[in-house]
């Protein structure tokens, strides 16, 4: 009888693997642990293909001072050393906290206490990986102070100020950190684990929504509970959908916080966390269906890979979170989502995404293949791209919130979204430059020209009253337009996209003011000598100007000063010092206009030699902007209008929008109303 029970116990795990009804408790416990190994494995990084990109992330120092979630969770996956475990064991006090942390911190972002969370997870990871190989006393030792670490943040049950922490940074710090440990932790240490985790709960929308859930997941793994295991999957998945009010929208851009652009903050943590879930849940019954698979991947190629260049990500998608490196992590983080994303995915789209990553992950400057122009609708963002450069422009709406400023993250960015123009050759172009920024002039921008405080959004109107926003793509072409109506000043602003150049066009700008009008071209870097030609034509960087029309441009090369905390309350004083280049209009006539061309990856020859002659403008006024290059007419209509070309019959516009008109076959190619109700 003895003989016979392993033969009973072996066809019963039979039965079990086949799925086999015989206990069905068995079947849920066994699905809890795979999706467990799965959690583990994902977190500790136990990924050969990922290896290359983790070899060039190692290569950054990490950050000191961190609030990004998406890099706090790009910075764990950096391998942990035994000279940094060594020190935090030695470092850590007899009541188990760390003298380096202010755990009276007050601040609502970049709350210093989270540093003791992601030691713990350190900590965990290190003992996870190295346990086989650590002798009998090394193990007690680094066992002892993570249990010493753990306890007193059990004891002390610290709180921030910012709901967010609680209820999911923390969380979603510890759980990975409580699954590491589980083997060596007490009934106790247990129940406190849960106790934290249960600070999380299913609620909210958007990405709020699938951090919430991620925790209560890793809460149902903690217990063994496949009922809530399957649950927080399902609440997970819910928000892989189009159609709701903060989520993924019909253009493949991401909103949060009301109809607002979040590609760089809560959109990036969405495609991450949503590609880590579809790893985890990979060959279990819980795996995303094919239609979850195909949108998360569709998010990828039709929205993300847009915005990012050489591996650096667009400044007009960072949105609030203008960190140190922000560009460069936000970037990488991007890349290993797209890899989690391949596993699941059809050999043609797998394709696709490892031409993504070798794009954005090549330190090579090879003539990019991803090309072409996009306007994201809902967002009112534009992104263009060549073969040797890229350029994007943010816009905002009654339609579309243009920024925000929460937890003291972005003070400065009042006017981020008043058709911020930005070209990248090389990807670094604005890399860390945000200190030494003056704020009135971001590159694009008509603004007024003032020494007062940058106004705050929370306290003051922020929206711009026009809904005349929007843009049109024929082939690798585009038009983008906006209405600007903000703070008692208007303006028409165009942006017509070629291969070459970007054309920029301004009309009908007066204000409310005695106050100075001014539109900034560029603010960069200064890198090199400036050539001028009476500030008509300058050549600087790889990159030309050519002013065809305004009433006064300022060329200025200066020494400047700032530091990081002027517009991230989070970052400790610092004064930093760097040479800048700015080119900006001032405008003194009323109405003003403005007309002129930014030449990105050129030389000084080929500004010199550029004919003007070729660009002819039709329209520059209060009721519409159109100009003629090529075979194609770019028209913005503001109000009803009659367009007159010469040697062409006129044509009659009776809806604000914008428009691409084919000249030699006489017929629109693109029709795109502002309003987002009419047919495009």
């Amino acid at each position: 009888m003895r003989t016979a029970l392993p033969y009973l116990y072996l066809s019963l795990l039979l039965c079990l693997l086949n799925n086999s009804p015989l206990d069905a408790q068995e079947v849920f416990n066994d699905s809890v642990t795979l999706i467990k190994r799965n959690y583990i494995n994902a977190t500790v990084g136990k990924d050969k293909g990922k290896e290359v990109l983790l070899k060039r992330l190692s290569a950054i120092p990490p950050e000191e001072e961190v609030s990004d979630q998406n890099v706090i969770e790009l910075q764990q996956l950096y391998p942990v050393s035994s000279k940094e475990i060594k020190s935090l064991m030695n470092t850590l006090r007899t009541d188990g906290s760390w003298e380096d942390i202010n755990y009276s911190d007050t601040k609502r972002s970049g709350w210093e206490p989270k540093i003791h969370a992601e030691r713990i997870l350190k900590l965990t990871k290190y003992y996870y990986q190295n346990k086989p190989k650590l002798q009998p006393s090394a193990i007690s030792h680094l066992t002892n102070t993570i249990h010493q670490a753990m306890n007193f943040w059990f004891s002390k049950e610290l709180v921030c100020k910012n709901w967010w922490y609680n209820q999911i940074g923390i969380p979603r710090t510890l759980g990975p950190a409580f699954l590491l440990f589980e083997e060596e932790m007490s009934e106790q240490e247990k129940q406190n684990a849960t106790k934290v985790m249960m600070n999380s709960a299913f609620g909210m929308t958007g990405q709020n929504k699938v951090w919430l859930a991620g925790n209560v997941l890793i809460r149902a793994l903690l217990q063994n509970d496949w009922k809530l295991t399957k649950e927080a999957r399902e609440v997970i998945t819910s928000e892989i959908t189009f159609g709701q009010k903060e989520g993924i929208k019909a253009d493949w851009s991401f909103h949060q916080h009301g109809s607002q652009q979040q590609f760089g903050n809560y959109g990036l943590s969405f495609i991450c966390n949503m590609s880590f879930y579809s790893e985890i849940f990979a060959n279990t019954s819980l795996a995303f269906s094919q239609e979850q698979q195909s949108i998360l991947t569709s998010l990828l190629l039709e929205g993300y890979q847009w915005i990012v260049w050489r591996g650096y990500w667009d400044v007009n998608g960072l949105n609030r979170q203008l960190f140190r490196n922000a560009d460069i992590d936000k970037g990488f983080s991007l890349l290993f989502a797209a890899y989690s994303l391949i596993k699941n995915s059809e050999p043609e789209v797998a394709d696709k995404i490892e031409k993504m990553i070798l794009r954005n992950s090549s330190c090579s400057q090879a003539p990019n293949s991803f090309i072409g122009n996009k306007h994201f609708r809902e967002s009112d963002y534009t992104i263009h791209r060549t073969p040797a450069w890229m350029a994007s422009v943010r816009m905002a709406s009654e339609r579309v919130i243009g920024t925000e400023l929460v937890n003291e993250d972005n003070l400065k960015g009042y006017y981020m979204a008043d058709g911020a123009l930005y070209t990248y050759i090389h990807g670094d172009e604005y890399h860390h430059i945000f200190p030494f920024w003056d704020w009135r002039r971001i590159p694009g921008i008509t603004t007024y020209e003032s020494n007062a405080p940058i106004p705050n959004p929370n306290n003051t109107d922020s929206r711009n009253h026009s809904s005349c926003v929007g843009g049109a793509t024929y082939e690798n072409t585009g038009i983008t337009a906006m209405q600007l109506k903000r703070n008692k000043l208007e303006a028409n602003k165009i942006w017509v996209f070629t291969d070459e150049y970007i054309l920029c066009m301004g009309s009908n700008i007066h204000a409310d003011s005695t106050a100075t009008i001014m539109t900034s071209i560029d603010q960069r870097f200064s890198k090199g000598k400036v050539w001028t030609d009476n500030n008509k034509r300058v050549f600087h960087n790889n990159t030309g100007y050519i002013v065809l029309q305004a009433d006064t441009c300022i060329v200025l090369t200066e020494n400047k000063e700032g530091q990081w905390k002027d517009f991230m309350g989070m970052y400790k004083p610092e004064i930093l010092k760097s040479n800048l280049f700015s080119i900006y209009l001032k405008h003194h006539k009323d109405p003003a206009s403005y007309i002129y061309l930014i030449l990105p990856a050129t030389t000084k020859q080929k500004v010199i030699d550029f004919d003007s002659n070729s660009i002819h403008i039709i329209r520059n006024d209060k009721e519409a902007q159109a100009v003629v290059i090529k075979d194609l007419c770019y028209v913005s209509v503001y109000h009803p209008t009659k367009l007159s070309i010469e040697g062409h019959p006129p044509t009659v516009i009776s809806e604000a929008g914008v428009y691409i008109i084919h000249m030699k076959e006489n017929k629109f190619v693109t029709r795109n109303p502002f309003s987002l109700s009419s047919n495009k």
